[in-house]
């Protein structure tokens, strides 16, 4: 027994100095060990950091937009000293149009428009941006930069590198000038009333009799003290069958509702006001009712003679009879279409898809509009969406619905197209 006690005595008092007895035999490695080691670690990750320099040098012409910007950011972003971001002494652009031919399916990658459409496009702006940009900038240059930064969303260093621009400065008066001359000399594209019969013909393809467009909105994020964490301007929009834009007024706070800024727009005082739209004949329904022209809105506005809106429950006891349902079902397979156009327009220019910071909301607008410009320029000329955005068009979150009362004409007119809706598809 002795002896077992004092085996277990024994075992007690050595189970303490076993961590002792490990930590004692454990290596140190001395201060100049760490520093060698830090040095070879450096020396490794800047031998990589060169070497990932002298790929992206080599094959920049060669990755997606999306790669090489990825690849840069990584590379700026190292935290200890590297070599500075150099691209060969030529610039970007000027290389690429040596190398790429006509149909080179890299223009619609980088630029989002093929070689005959951007030509058509500096024809354009050509003009005007000679007497903006000093001679240094020529107007390729201040377009491509242009079309890169709104297509991926690269920063203004980023676009100096690549398209040979003395700096940061430079790139951001080439953005902005091309900006101003795109909503002076494109403005033209947007413009209802134009060419109205057109728009009424594609409306009944899609069996809306004497339609004139749709009418939404479009949000776009910005990060402002004044309208909150989830701060962003509203675009109100009217499109066509197409998803052309036809209207646009951009650069309203989302604190404000909907129908005051629609009260406040060009396309209300037009068509309320002076009597300058929607003023055509009236399309025959039946032998007892004929429609107006008239544009669908989103349920956020109030229900005019000239705006139909779709049919709401005052509760959820309330039914709708087939009439409402056929009209509410054509309403907002309509409202697809601006969702679809403001999708297409953040998918394809993908700097309009981000957050923008306060200080630069002020021109916010102006790019919005410049980027729904160069939408309809582009449906124009039958330019497709590009392959990586197809399928990431989102529809808009919805707005308040709007609760004032309801104009009897508009009620009248919308209950003659709801019923017309309900014959035709009957019929079918």
């Amino acid at each position: 027994m002795a002896a077992a006690g004092g085996s277990s005595k024994s075992t007690a008092q050595k189970a303490p100095t076993s961590p002792k007895s490990t930590t004692k035999f454990k290596p140190r490695r001395s201060k100049n060990q760490n520093k060698h080691l830090t040095k070879q670690l450096i020396s490794l990750l800047t031998s990589a950091t060169s070497a990932a320099h002298s790929f992206l040098n080599q094959n920049d012409l060669l990755l997606l937009p999306s790669q090489s910007l990825t690849l840069e950011y990584l590379l700026s972003s190292i935290p200890f000293s590297s070599p500075p971001i150099s691209l060969p002494s030529e610039s970007f652009f000027y290389r690429f149009l040596s190398s790429a031919s006509d149909f080179d399916p890299r223009w619609c990658q980088i630029f989002r428009m093929s070689k005959q459409t951007f030509s058509n496009l500096l024809a354009v702006l050509s003009p005007s941006l000679l007497s903006f940009l000093p001679p240094s900038i020529p107007p390729d240059s201040a377009i491509a930069a242009t079309l890169f930064r709104l297509s991926h969303g690269a920063s203004y260093e980023s676009v100096a590198r690549r398209f040979g621009l003395d700096s940061p400065a430079a790139a951001c008066l080439a953005f902005y000038s091309v900006c101003k001359t795109v909503n002076e000399k494109l403005g033209d594209l947007v413009n209802f009333g134009r060419d109205l019969e057109r728009i009424v013909v594609g409306f009944e393809w899609i069996s809306l009799p004497n339609c004139c467009g749709v009418l939404g909105f479009g949000k776009f994020g910005v990060d402002s003290e004044v309208l909150g964490k989830n701060g962003s301007l509203l675009v109100q929009a009217l499109v066509d069958s197409e998803g052309r834009f036809l209207d646009v007024s951009a650069g309203w706070p989302c604190t404000m509702k909907p129908e005051s800024i629609f009260s406040q727009t060009k396309l209300y005082s037009r068509v309320e006001g002076s009597n300058e739209l929607l003023n055509g004949p009236c399309y025959q329904l039946s032998e007892s009712s004929s429609i107006p022209q008239y544009i669908l809105g989103d349920s956020c506005f109030p229900l005019l003679p000239w705006l139909l809106t779709p049919f709401i429950r005052s509760n959820e006891e309330d039914s709708f009879g087939s009439a409402e349902r056929e009209f509410n079902a054509a309403h907002n397979r309509a409202m697809g279409l601006v969702g679809n156009a403001f999708g297409r327009v953040k998918a394809r220019w993908q700097l309009l898809g981000r957050r923008w910071k306060e200080d630069c909301v002020e021109f916010f607008p102006f790019v919005i509009v410049m980027g729904c410009l160069l939408h309809n320029f582009l449906i124009k000329y039958s330019e497709p969406l590009p392959e990586e955005s197809v399928g990431r068009i989102l529809r808009e979150e919805e707005l308040p619905i709007f609760e004032g009362e309801a104009d009897e004409r508009g009620e009248r007119n919308r209950y003659a197209l709801a019923k017309y809706l309900s014959r035709v598809s009957m019929r079918r």
